[in-house]
């Protein structure tokens, strides 16, 4: 039996009742393909397929997939995969002549954060960016009090391998609304700045994002400078 029906939600963590009340920007991306979805299959709520889809198919992925890939994504039938297709065709066109995001400070990071910024729960995201720093992929590595059990270097550096992507920013909310770094902050970073050099991916910045401010640890010189956009 699912344990994440909609309606055995509290009301205002609803998709649509949280994107009428919120905004949209404050939803999860599954979130997000649930209002598109509307219903799940038997067994699995429109939520847990939301979130086996984002599973199945990386984020590049999806804005190539054709009808017939989805379509044959358990729990979407043909109406459904045919509203996600104009979906995504849509979005493309609209945002055809727009250059990626390119992350040249703290303020940016927390700019676009919006999703775990306001949280109650502390999200650990690292954005997976190129040689120019534009980003590749963003993607939640653990939910909950970081430590080193929650957040490992395999976590953060295997999707940056397998992206190519030549650094990486962490990034981390602080519901307590205080930016300042713990001591489980710094040494996770330290952490992930050796498996970094080890593996020739720069760790850019690691950015503590609260709901009006945030924290660089690059600013502040606890990770050393990789570049030269200040």
């Amino acid at each position: 039996m699912s344990k994440n029906k909609i309606h055995d939600l509290p009301k205002i963590e609803r998709p649509r009742e949280k994107l009428m009340r919120y905004g949209p920007d404050k939803l999860t991306d599954y979130e997000l393909l649930s209002i598109i979805l509307r219903t799940g299959k038997k067994g699995l709520s429109v939520l847990e397929v939301s979130k086996k889809f984002f599973k199945e198919f990386e984020r590049e992925e999806i804005l190539k997939l054709r009808y017939s890939d989805i379509f044959k994504f358990p729990g979407i039938g043909s109406v459904k995969a045919c509203e996600i297709i104009a979906v995504i065709e849509l979005g493309k066109r609209l945002v055809l002549n727009k250059e990626n995001v390119a992350y040249l400070s703290p303020k940016d990071v927390w700019n676009e954060m919006r999703d775990i910024r306001e949280s109650r729960k502390e999200h650990f995201a690292v954005i997976f960016l190129d040689a120019r720093y534009q980003e590749i992929r963003r993607e939640i590595i653990s939910i909950g009090t970081l430590n080193s059990s929650l957040v490992h270097p395999r976590e953060v550096f295997e999707p940056a391998i397998r992206k190519s992507a030549v650094g990486i920013v962490l990034v981390h909310n602080h519901p307590s609304n205080d930016p300042s770094p713990s001591d489980a902050d710094i040494e996770i970073t330290k952490k992930l700045v050796k498996a970094g050099e080890i593996l020739d991916i720069g760790i850019i910045d690691h950015v503590i994002v609260t709901k009006s401010s945030w924290f660089s640890f690059k600013q502040n010189g606890l990770i050393a400078s990789t570049d030269s956009t200040g």
